[in-house]
């Protein structure tokens, strides 16, 4: 996606970026729920000035803090988005739609308003709402996609009030049972994703055009949820891994056209 940004902008926007994969993949390369947590923690500690050297020869929170620094980026958007990660550690069930959203905007929803102030050269930007509404619509889309690999070791992100509303039942869930129950909860997620989506285009379109490319990831986003209405699509078991030529070309297409 840097490709298609600003070439006095890549350099940071490749360390924001690879900050949230950093910290995206915590669980996946830790033990243990405890381990990650430390893990964690090292992140705020480099980012909020208390492992200066250490941090400036890390080979993301080195680049990631002379971005922060050139861009005046707040510090407080990087520690939420690391303290939301701590629910990845443990497999304690998600609360409510609400909390979803919330959760979909302290990691996801900041990352394209750090970039989007990173394409404005650190100016302000406006209101949210975009980046608001792109984030809950990537952090859904991706949660589903991810449903899978979530499921087999325990990992509930389905909203509780939302299993309850369809009598799905968590049980069900963790021996990977799927009925049709389940579609309605899926199908509620889909809809509430295409409806962030669309809520983000709209503000998208009223913006400036050189923030267009912090978005270019939203592309991806309705092809993944309609590969997940094809009758095909098994939600314990369909690997949804899109062609990474079909998303190069997405964002190319985009980046030419101006539409996300």
């Amino acid at each position: 996606m840097c490709l298609f940004s600003p070439e006095e902008h890549r350099h940071s926007l490749a360390a924001l970026y690879a900050f949230h994969y950093e910290i995206s993949r915590t669980r996946d390369v830790v033990s243990e729920p405890m381990i990650g947590e430390i893990r964690l923690q090292w992140w705020r500690e480099a980012l909020t000035g208390g492992r200066e050297a250490e941090a400036m020869a890390h080979p993301v929170a080195g680049p990631l803090l002379v971005a922060i620094r050139r861009y005046r980026l707040p510090t407080p958007s990087f520690i939420h988005l690391i303290d939301a990660r701590v629910f990845d550690l443990y497999d304690d069930p998600m609360p409510s739609i609400r909390d979803l959203e919330a959760y979909c905007g302290e990691t996801n929803s900041a990352i394209y308003r750090l970039s989007s102030l990173i394409l404005a050269d650190g100016r302000d930007v406006g209101p949210a709402d975009s980046a608001g509404h792109a984030g809950v619509a990537q952090g859904i889309t991706n949660l589903l996609v991810a449903l899978p690999r979530h499921a087999m070791r325990g990992q509930l992100y389905l909203p509780q009030d939302l299993l309850a509303r369809h009598s799905y039942l968590p049980e069900d869930y963790r021996a990977r049972i799927g009925t049709a129950a389940l579609d309605e909860v899926l199908a509620d997620l889909r809809q509430m994703a295409r409806d962030h989506l669309t809520t983000s285009r709209r503000f998208l379109a009223q913006g400036p055009d050189y923030l267009k490319s912090a978005f270019l990831s939203l592309t991806s986003q309705m092809p993944m949820l309609k590969a997940m209405e094809n009758s095909s699509y098994r939600a314990f078991e369909t690997q949804l891994e899109p062609s990474r030529l079909a998303v190069i070309y997405r964002f190319w297409r985009a980046a030419k056209t101006g539409k996300i």
